[in-house]
């Protein structure tokens, strides 16, 4: 996303108070709970999608006004991703890293589903921690 307007310290304030509500959707229980999470956030976030062609970038969708500050962007961009995401992948596909001590949010893009891990490294981590486990429980 290009930053293409002025960043000022109230967007930084916007950003931090729209962090914790994303994070809501991400750690939702139920797919009805991410649902409404999200929903909420999209009222707020969003506005009715638009065709644009602005900077020559070529005709595309835009859930907000043009005249937004680049943290208001954000959040639409953010809300209405995840939206797009979870109805076309599955609303179970937005976790948290398995590796205890990461925990960062990710978006599940694999083919069957089932990522567990924000990135290859905190897999790797987790599978060596696993392996020396069980190299020490069996005297190795």
């Amino acid at each position: 996303m290009a930053i293409d307007r002025p960043v000022g310290q109230a967007d930084l304030a916007e950003l931090l108070e729209f962090i914790p509500r994303w994070l809501a959707v991400v750690d939702a229980e139920t797919p009805q709970q991410r649902a409404a999470e999200l929903n909420e956030l999209l009222t707020t976030s969003s506005n009715h999608p638009r065709l644009t062609d602005h900077a020559d970038g070529g005709w595309h969708i835009h859930y907000r006004d043009d005249d937004l500050g680049l943290a208001s962007v954000v959040r639409a961009v953010v809300s209405v991703g995840t939206a797009l995401h979870l109805t076309g992948r599955g609303m179970e596909r937005l976790s948290r890293c398995a590796l205890a001590e990461c925990g960062r949010a990710y978006g599940d893009f694999t083919r069957a589903g089932r990522q567990r891990y924000c990135s290859h490294t905190c897999a790797n981590r987790d599978a060596v921690r696993r392996h020396r486990t069980r190299r020490a429980e069996h005297g190795r």
